[in-house]
């Protein structure tokens, strides 16, 4: 498996934004237990809820439209920290959890397949007592987005993806496009058993360090910001639980479930899409991403990122939580 070096950077502070606290202690630090790690003190509350046959962590603040968050690879909840109080200050109740295996949320044996995970998601949105949510994911976050917006539309109201195509344009670009497949070549180095989950652990979780940093753009990520994601891969399970859902992505292309799932994503997604990528992602191929557009029957908003990798929403998270406000708060938002 080649595996890249990468990271996202904040940017700089802005002043009419609440102040979002300091990370949580570094590996190897003291007084740094795993509750410690995935619950930091903040603007937000923490709590559990209950969905198909789990528990998720939440971290939540403000009051409004719900708008659940969705982190990606190799990262957890703490991904939206500089999203979730300019969502809150903008009239929104920001949510965002920590997906099926990650962070504070529970590790099943089974059940990361992407149909499965989209309804960890919806049934969250129940769970929370709200009719529908605007969901927002990046990165593996993004697949289960597009997911849930065509298996559960009446629970979505609008949908927001950064840094991931439509599973159906990821699944052709995958195969087709050997430029994509090269630069997800730590997608196929996953479908090995066991050494993956290793080496995502060894030496405290360094792999996991250089993987962020690799796929940032030139504006990398602060050593502590780093270390928080490092820690959160460590606690026991979490990197086999993260793994998995890639698993389940190449391992089913010519199974009957996999094929049956690309069947049913063929259904147009309906309500307000808004996609968001970095220019310089070398993860995920602006030419994979920028197809998505034709499984979308609403209107659709492209929005690109000049200068920024694969964690636009850490990188420069002024302006990318400037561009979702504003979407959010458009009630009409052209295509």
């Amino acid at each position: 498996m080649t595996v890249p070096d990468t990271s996202a950077a904040p940017a700089s502070p802005d002043p009419d934004r609440p102040e979002v606290p300091s990370a949580p202690p570094a590996p190897g630090g003291s007084g740094t237990s795993p509750t410690a790690v995935v619950r930091p003190d903040g603007p937000w509350t923490h709590r559990e809820v209950a969905a198909n046959g789990a528990r998720f962590h939440i971290a939540e603040m403000g009051e409004g439209p719900l708008v659940l968050l969705l982190h990606g690879f190799p990262q957890f909840w703490w991904t939206w920290r500089h999203q979730m109080p300019a969502l809150a200050e903008a009239g929104f109740r920001a949510v965002a959890m920590d997906l099926r295996g990650v962070g504070g949320s529970d590790r099943t044996p089974r059940g990361y397949d992407p149909a499965n995970l989209a309804l960890d998601i919806t049934g969250v949105i129940r769970s929370l007592g709200e009719p529908d949510a605007a969901l927002v994911g990046h990165d593996l976050g993004g697949y289960l987005a597009w997911t849930a917006a065509v298996m559960r539309p009446k629970l979505v109201r609008r949908l927001a993806v950064s840094s991931m195509p439509h599973p159906r344009r990821w699944r052709s670009a995958m195969l087709a496009d050997v430029k994509q497949s090269t630069a997800s070549s730590h997608i196929w180095g996953f479908q090995r058993p066991w050494l993956p989950e290793r080496r995502l652990v060894a030496d405290d979780a360094a792999l996991v360090g250089r993987l962020i940093r690799d796929w940032s753009g030139p504006r990398l990520p602060d050593d502590e910001s780093v270390d928080v994601y490092r820690r959160a891969m460590t606690i026991p399970s979490t990197a086999h639980c993260s793994i998995e859902p890639y698993r389940w992505m190449v391992r089913s292309m010519a199974r009957p479930d996999g094929m049956q799932f690309n069947r049913r994503m063929k259904r147009p997604v309906r309500v307000p899409t808004l996609h968001l990528h970095g220019s310089l992602d070398p993860v995920m191929r602006t030419r994979s991403a920028a197809g998505s557009g034709e499984y979308v029957e609403a209107p659709y908003r492209w929005r690109l990122f000049d200068g920024l990798g694969h964690f636009p929403h850490e990188e420069d998270p002024v302006a990318f939580s400037a561009e979702l406000v504003s979407w959010l708060k458009d009630p009409e938002p052209d295509r």
